[in-house]
């Protein structure tokens, strides 16, 4: 074989050679790309502080996804379970959909701008909301736990199985557990001093026969300027769904008023 065409197969060699690398660098591009949505540099150091710190003592795989968080199933020092909650910091929607909650909740006066700093504002807010719940006796997961966008809190259901949602759920005794929710609304509003503000059948699981909360990122308190409004619309949205399932439900005005100055009667 002659030095031209031995020079030509070693260039076509080195071509192949190319054209698979970046074949192979673009599928794992595609694969990173998902994972470094959530796992960013900073994410990651958060979560090996909440190992080396104890509290968290295993992560394992996704039980939740949406656009501005992710939630994984975990096991704390305890072998408890528990539920990380990871606010993802590239949420291009996150400015335009949150930013008002914040910008009307006074805790958050001196809240930053720019999109990370506004995350870590939307995961501590979510904590300080539970943990006013959990301590006013709403059913809702127990906080543990926050730093930056990484929240970690008691995981609702068994062996990395969520509990089901309320709108996935067939209910023995519905008034039982519309009268419940109602309870629970009015523990937020009058012992937590909060409105969930987003209320409905996707974001209420039932777990052990009774009604438990979540997603309270968006909730806010009662002297918010739109809290009597995201009150009303969080009691439309609880009657609209059992309604349809015949349970007959409290008129609008009267569960307001209930909520807001009346007795535990809805016990």
């Amino acid at each position: 074989m002659s030095l031209k065409d031995r020079i030509r197969k070693e260039i076509e060699r080195e071509e192949r050679k190319y054209e698979t690398e970046q074949r192979m660098k673009e599928k794992r591009s595609e694969e990173y790309e998902v994972l470094e949505e959530v796992f960013d540099k900073s994410t990651l150091m958060t979560i090996y502080e909440f190992m080396n710190d104890g509290i968290i003592k295993e992560i394992y795989g996704v039980v939740d996804s949406g656009k501005e968080s992710r939630i994984y199933w975990g096991v704390g020092p305890n072998n408890e379970e528990i539920a990380i909650k990871i606010f993802l910091t590239v949420s291009a929607e996150f400015r335009r959909g949150r930013l008002p909650y914040i910008l009307g909740d006074p805790r958050f006066k001196d809240v930053k701008r720019d999109i990370r700093h506004l995350v870590y504002q939307w995961a501590q807010k979510e904590f300080r909301n539970l943990k006013l719940a959990y301590e006013a006796k709403v059913r809702v997961p127990r906080p543990i736990a926050i730093k930056k966008n990484v929240l970690i809190m008691e995981f609702i259901g068994r062996n990395g199985v969520s509990a089901p949602l309320l709108k996935d759920i067939e209910l023995k005794k519905p008034e039982k557990i519309y009268r419940n929710i109602l309870l629970n609304i009015k523990r937020l509003y009058r012992g937590a001093g909060l409105v969930h503000g987003d209320l409905s059948e996707y974001n209420i699981m039932i777990w052990r026969g009774r009604p438990v909360l979540f997603d309270f990122s968006q909730a806010v308190p009662t002297g918010h300027p739109a809290a009597e409004q995201l009150l009303t619309r969080d009691i439309e949205n609880i009657n609209r769904f059992f309604s349809k399932l015949g349970v007959n439900v409290i008129d609008v005005e009267e569960a307001h008023r209930v909520i807001v100055g009346g007795s535990e009667s809805s016990r």
